[in-house]
């Protein structure tokens, strides 16, 4: 993997100005996995990415696995923390969606099922430095 940029967010304020900064780089047809432990940014991050595509109702797609968003871009968002099994993501038409050259797919948890998730694509890792801190690092994968 290629490292893009890493950097100390030290607030959600932060956070937020790295989603906007990531504009840029995801473009259409982009796939996105995002690792981190619960409560790291990961779903505060696709947020931010959205509310600066005019989305303000993006919420944590745990419980639907899928949450579509539209805006002035698309948006697929996944959340693979409550899959038991590959099945479950094909059942929903997964490849349908990450192939889908129209819109921009975010992956919270892909690290769980990282066999059905493609060799091209943007992964940023979430850590926990303290209460506020994290250490984020954008890579690019294929």
């Amino acid at each position: 993997m290629l490292l893009i940029k890493e950097i100390i967010s030290n607030s959600e304020f932060e956070t937020a100005s790295f989603a906007k900064e990531c504009i840029t780089m995801f473009n259409s047809g982009s796939v996105i996995e995002l690792i981190g432990d619960l409560g790291t940014g990961k779903t505060f991050f696709v947020k931010s990415f959205c509310n600066e595509l005019g989305i303000n109702n993006s919420s944590s797609p745990s419980f639907s696995i899928v949450n579509q968003y539209n805006g002035k871009k698309l948006i697929y968002h996944f959340d693979f923390y409550r899959i038991k099994k590959t099945e479950e993501l094909l059942d929903i038409g997964f490849y349908d969606y990450i192939n889908d050259e129209t819109a921009i797919t975010f992956i919270e948890w892909g690290n769980l099922f990282e066999e059905v998730l493609p060799g091209k694509r943007f992964v940023i890792t979430f850590n926990t430095l303290d209460q506020e801190k994290r250490k984020i690092t954008l890579y690019k994968n294929g």
